[in-house]
């Protein structure tokens, strides 16, 4: 292979750039972005950079020690490929030839047609996103947060620390309901109210009263009116895969890919937000959109790509993610839908902190710590060492044939 091209320019397609030449690849190797900057860091965009204790130069992913001898073709996006071809057609004209690619194209938040692009309304992925966002943070400023996922939450709770009146309007039952489940959801609730933070769940917005360009007030079901001086939009993400349809890639909620990032198309691997890998464990494909996956499932899927011996890559760990909210760390792995019920190993609801383990049977699935980060990793590393032993029973057979 003489030409590796890598469309995405965040944290999945910097570390594939490593992995390609930590794999030997030494032809020539193309990043493109359509983001301007060079690959920075997000999860502090909503909060330490949020709140002004980091700077700009604080959250770039590149160090010293990255030696890529990579062009890198930035605030471009790529509008098509051509498998036939293997051409990358850019949105300025340019073409890429591509032996193999790399799709690292992330994700874009889901936004609220009727209020999209008004003056004091924010969706949070990017630098320039949270720059603006930060101009409109005043103290004494009413903050209506749409939707209580991983952003909406953050954003609340710098807000809430900034001085503004914060308000959480979720659809959901509880915060956090898909990943976590609605029992331990319920738990996270907690945070908010314990802060002051007033938190509305399974909760319809009727509609968005506008003047001059901005939302003035939200409108719920039932009649209650929320006046806002600024809403976030935290809805969700929906793969930025448009650009392949028509290619030949399979796509689906994502870039439909085996266990190692593989597309159904010889030399196309996926990874990061986009990319949705086959789980043996649920017989499923399913989007992993955290910052842990985007880091590590590279050098799996680019070591696939690049013909590696599949003994010797990286196992795929369970995802993992990490949530910082009103000064208390929350972590989980694994998958909380597998799980039957649930153990409370240390603390519990109610409680300042507490360890939560998610069985399947027997078989521990997930595990949320909060305030636990010492035991939380224990239990980490026994699903890392359970997910690993499940792949090379997987895979025995295979090998014995």
């Amino acid at each position: 292979m003489e030409s590796l091209v890598i469309v995405g320019a965040s944290l999945a397609g910097l570390a594939a750039a490593r992995a390609a030449r930590n794999h030997g690849f030494s032809g020539r190797l193309t990043v493109v972005g359509d983001d301007p900057q060079r690959p920075y860091d997000r999860p502090p965009l909503s909060k330490d950079f949020l709140a002004g204790r980091i700077g700009a130069e604080d959250l770039a992913l590149e160090t010293e020690a990255d030696d890529l001898d990579a062009e890198w073709v930035l605030g471009v996006r790529a509008v098509s490929f051509d498998a036939a071809t293997r051409t990358v057609v850019l949105d300025d004209g340019r073409l890429l030839h591509a032996e193999g690619l790399v799709v690292a194209t992330g994700a874009s938040p889901r936004s609220l047609p009727p209020i999209a692009g008004l003056d004091n309304v924010v969706t949070l992925r990017t630098v320039a996103d949270a720059h603006r966002l930060r101009e409109l943070l005043a103290p004494g400023r009413r903050l209506v947060v749409v939707g209580a996922g991983f952003i909406g939450a953050e954003v609340a709770s710098t807000a809430h620390e900034l001085g503004l009146e914060v308000t959480v309007v979720e659809k959901s039952p509880t915060p956090l309901c898909g990943p976590l489940g609605a029992e331990l959801g319920a738990v996270v609730a907690g945070l908010h109210e314990r802060a002051g933070v007033e938190l509305l769940c399974g909760t319809d917005i009727e509609r968005f009263e506008v003047a001059g360009g901005a939302v003035r007030a939200v409108h719920l079901a039932g009649g209650r009116e929320l006046p806002a001086d600024v809403v976030v939009v935290g809805i969700g993400a929906a793969p930025n895969t448009a650009w392949l349809e028509g290619s030949g890639v399979e796509l689906g909620n994502g870039v439909l890919c085996d266990a190692v990032g593989r597309t159904g198309v010889p030399g196309v691997v996926a990874v990061g937000d986009c990319a949705a890998w086959y789980d043996p464990a649920t017989g499923t494909h399913r989007r992993v959109e955290h910052w842990t996956g985007a880091a590590e499932r590279p050098a799996i899927a680019v070591g696939a790509l690049l013909g590696a011996d599949p003994a010797g890559l990286p196992a795929v760990k369970p995802p993992y993610f990490w949530s910082d909210q009103y000064g208390t760390r929350l972590q989980f792995a694994g998958d909380a839908a597998r799980g039957d019920r649930i153990v409370y190993e240390q603390g519990g609801p109610g409680e300042d902190s507490l360890l939560a383990v998610y069985y399947a049977g027997e078989e521990p699935v997930a595990v949320l710590g909060w305030n636990q980060v010492r035991l939380f990793c224990r239990w980490r590393k026994t699903l890392e060492k359970l997910a690993a032993a499940r792949a090379a029973a997987a895979a025995a057979p295979a090998v014995a044939a």
